[in-house]
């Protein structure tokens, strides 16, 4: 039986017309086109109307045949009817969302340093835009409405597909639009959108109707609309009503983060550049690749929670890699990264291969970044002593052996020596009342929630009154801030009881930058009570009967022995012997001898230990009522660390004993980093927009061995893009400089961020504050300029200034 087929012509006739039809003709009889047909005026506009023409009216239609697959016309009074029901119809000729960074809608948004060509827009906020019909609007027989439609699959019941209509007031909480100026065939528009608004990228389009037909605009990318939440409304769940607060949390671009231990607290600038060109593009993309639907990106709550999982990579091919081992030769140490941006346009541009390695203070910058470009406002905190519950107790546990030695293969919990994480603002609807504001948020992948790799958002407010059964996750991050230290030993029968508990041992000067300046806040009041006070007990006491190991309050034993371990002020640094003073205290009236065990390990900053590098046993006996202060010192050589240091170089120290008179257990431990030297950057001459301007970056390398395969990493200075340097081998004990050339592209207090990268020697880096001058700014100012040739920010390439009689005149030269 024979196949029919498709004409060619048919097929594509197919879909490109209302009424083309599925038509099954013998290719043999199809009739071809007369090559010598001759085009008349009305021939040309018969072919163009049917072309163009993608909506027709109920009498149209009725004109409308089917010829092989063509639509014809017939009659000339049919043509002279339809094209004045052409000229009729009122279409759209452009649209101008006015999205200039400097015009009004960007600068009222506070979006004008975002560096994009599209509008980007606050919810709940109204915005403004241009349309150009066809022909002057009538108010009386003309309909409009805006077409706004959200992800993949746009729906209107689920605010995804936005119709909004052309309304005579303004009203607050929905979409609407208003015309407030008309002039010839341009109608201006105030468009309002709604508080609870889904963020995201909006494709944009103005459907247009009169009583002769309806059109619909061409969807262009141009004319998308990106939407943030809005810290500046009222409504908005993530609204802030302190300005300061706002420029530091949502508009800042540069931060510091603290590392280290509580003892020797560092700071690291950090560019978190969520202005920066392609950034917010990337930040969409993650809540794109998340697969939630996005109907569910209003909610903060719901919109942070994604993002702690997309950001690490272990379930969902997010962003960054975490990698603690110390070998990072397949991508970038934690430890080089200055900034994200560089962190999310590598994700972003790779569609979606993560970027190796990060820790846990670069998932916190990458998080704040993100969550910053998106308007929810966010801070780093770090949390020094900070505890890793893996087996939901509540309480940090440390296993010793009949001997007081650690039994290393039971110690599952960890202490990290920092800990760095994100707060969030925002209002949270769904606990009881009180527990909105701050947020925990933490992208460090650690322990899975609901099967994921994620944490929060915790109620900072939950956390701090041990209000423990209120989602999400708060349990292990109250335990990170304010477990007890539970020291239990192995008995004969090989079961354990606890000996000892150390009450304020978790949770030290958990810290962040401060609004408006560069010196650190200490928050630690309001994840936790001041230690030791009755609201404090209750919180942990509250919090641990939802724990696995509840009723572990009941030790009683003499406590009148106290040993702390001390460091002289100044620090211990990398390459040098590291001293420490132990001091102990005898409280009662009685003489007290004991055995202390004491062992020097070093460890990475999660608190996981690599090697052991010195132990020793010391007998001491105190008299009554006596104090023995630096009496005893500990003394850690060079040569005894140098062949096992990590990232952070990081040690800790662990005295153990037991007082023979009373059989008080004795346990504390303390750690310490070696510091290692910094960058030291010296920006030659003034530091103008568009101007070349030089840094030079001085080290010394203070160890006795070769640095081998060193790079230093630049970043800042409104820099797009960042720079590597690969200067090769630094001798032992030798100096360095190294001179680098930039052309700073924004005005204003800038930072210059700098940092050294190879195997030996982690964490160095730099900071250099840089004020950057427009020129033009300083000639309205009244500023002395000198003569010469000068950059320029805006569209001008070039002004030559020079003076003459008292009056600076300049040639601009495009």
């Amino acid at each position: 039986m024979p196949v029919e087929t498709l004409s060619i012509r048919n097929r594509s006739a197919i879909g490109r017309f209302p009424s083309g039809t599925l038509t099954l003709e013998d290719p043999d009889k199809v009739k071809p086109e007369k090559p010598d047909t001759k085009w008349t005026c009305s021939t040309w506009f018969r072919q163009c109307y049917q072309r163009c023409c993608c909506r027709k009216t109920n009498e149209d239609a009725t004109d409308n045949t089917n010829n092989g697959g063509s639509i014809g016309m017939t009659g000339t009074g049919n043509l002279t009817r339809r094209a004045v029901h052409w000229a009729e119809r009122v279409l759209v000729r452009s649209i101008d969302l006015l999205k200039s960074n400097k015009g009004q809608n960007r600068l009222e948004h506070h979006t004008d340093r975002y560096h994009s060509e599209h509008l980007i827009i606050r919810r709940g906020q109204t915005f403004q835009m241009l349309i150009e019909l066809s022909r002057a609007f009538n108010l009386k027989t003309d309909r409009l409405h805006l077409d706004l439609k959200l992800g993949n699959l746009p729906d209107v019941s689920k605010g995804t597909h936005v119709i909004v209509p052309l309304v005579e007031d303004l009203q607050d909480d929905c979409w609407e639009a208003k015309i407030v100026e008309q002039k010839d065939k341009t109608i201006k528009l105030s468009v309002n959108s709604p508080p609870t608004a889904a963020v995201g990228k909006y494709k944009f389009c103005v459907a247009t109707s009169s009583p002769t037909g309806e059109a619909m605009s061409p969807d262009s990318p141009d004319n998308d609309i990106y939407m943030l939440f809005n810290p500046w409304c009222e409504d908005d769940s993530v609204h802030m009503n302190n300005e300061e607060e706002r420029k530091e949390y949502v508009l800042n671009d540069m931060g510091i983060i603290y590392y280290g231990t509580d003892s020797q607290i560092g700071d690291r600038p950090w560019n978190f550049g969520q202005f920066d060109k392609g950034i917010l593009p990337a930040c969409l993309f993650l809540l794109e690749r998340s697969g939630a639907p996005a109907s569910g990106c209003g909610d903060p709550i719901n919109v942070v929670r994604l993002l702690s999982a997309m950001i690490n990579s272990p379930d969902d091919s997010g962003v960054l890699v975490g990698n603690w081992s110390g070998t990072y030769d397949d991508g970038t140490a934690p430890t080089f990264w200055s900034g994200s941006s560089d962190i999310l346009r590598q994700y972003y541009e790779h569609g979606g291969t993560p970027v190796r390695y990060g820790q846990c203070w670069v998932f916190s910058g990458v998080t704040t970044s993100v969550m910053r470009c998106l308007g929810i406002p966010t801070r780093c905190v770090t949390n020094f002593e900070s505890a890793h519950d893996t087996d939901v107790s509540l309480t940090t546990d440390m296993y010793l052996d009949e001997n007081y030695e650690l039994i290393e293969e039971l110690n599952q919990d960890s202490v990290w020596n920092f800990h760095v994480w994100n707060d969030c603002w925002m209002a949270r609807p769904d606990l009881p009342a009180g527990m909105g504001g701050w947020q925990v948020v933490d992208a460090t992948p650690q322990e899975t929630s609901q099967g994921v790799f994620r944490c929060g958002p915790a109620s900072v407010a939950a956390v701090r009154n041990g209000q423990v059964y209120l989602k999400h996750d708060t349990p292990f991050v109250f335990a990170e801030v304010n477990s007890d230290k539970v020291y239990w030993q192995r008995t004969a029968d090989g079961t354990f009881t606890p000996v000892q508990v150390k009450k304020k041992a978790i949770g030290r000067c958990i810290s962040t930058k401060a609004v408006g300046s560069d010196d650190r806040e200490d928050i630690t009041h309001l994840y936790k009570h001041p230690e030791d006070s009755e609201e404090e007990r209750i919180a942990v006491e509250t919090a641990c009967q939802y724990g696995s190991k509840a009723g572990i309050y009941n030790i009683s034993s003499a406590n009148d022995v106290n040993i702390q371990i001390t460091m002289d002020e100044e620090e211990p640094q990398l390459g040098a012997d590291a001293k420490l003073a132990i001091t102990m205290k005898n409280t009662s009236s009685e003489l007290r001898t004991f055995t202390l065990h004491g062992q020097v390990v070093v460890m990475y900053y999660t608190g996981v230990y690599k090697a052991t590098v010195k132990k020793d046993e010391r007998t001491r006996a105190i008299m009554s009522l006596s104090i023995h202060i630096g009496l005893t010192v500990w003394c850690l050589r060079y040569d005894d660390y140098k062949e096992q240091l990590v990232d952070q170089a990081m040690l800790m120290l662990t005295l153990t004993g037991r007082v023979t008179e009373t059989k008080q257990v004795l346990a504390t431990q303390f750690r310490f980093r070696l510091r290692t030297s910094d960058l030291v950057i010296k920006p030659e001459g003034d530091a103008v927009v568009g101007k070349e301007m030089k840094a030079t970056v001085v080290f010394r390398n203070p160890l006795q061995l070769t640095l081998k395969n060193v790079k230093f990493r630049f970043e800042g200075l409104g820099l797009q893009s960042v720079r590597e340097v690969s200067y090769g081998n630094i001798e032992s004990l030798a100096s360095v400089t190294l001179t680098e050339t930039f052309i700073p592209l924004e005005a204003g207090s800038q930072k210059l961020l700098v940092s050294l990268d190879c195997r030996q020697l982690p964490q160095v880096h730099g900071v250099a504050d840089i004020t950057v001058k427009d020129l033009l700014e300083d000639i309205k100012n009244g500023q002395n300029v000198s003569s010469g040739y000068w950059p320029c920010t805006n569209q001008y390439s070039l002004i030559f200034v020079t003076l003459y009689n008292n009056k600076y005149c300049f040639c601009i030269i495009v």
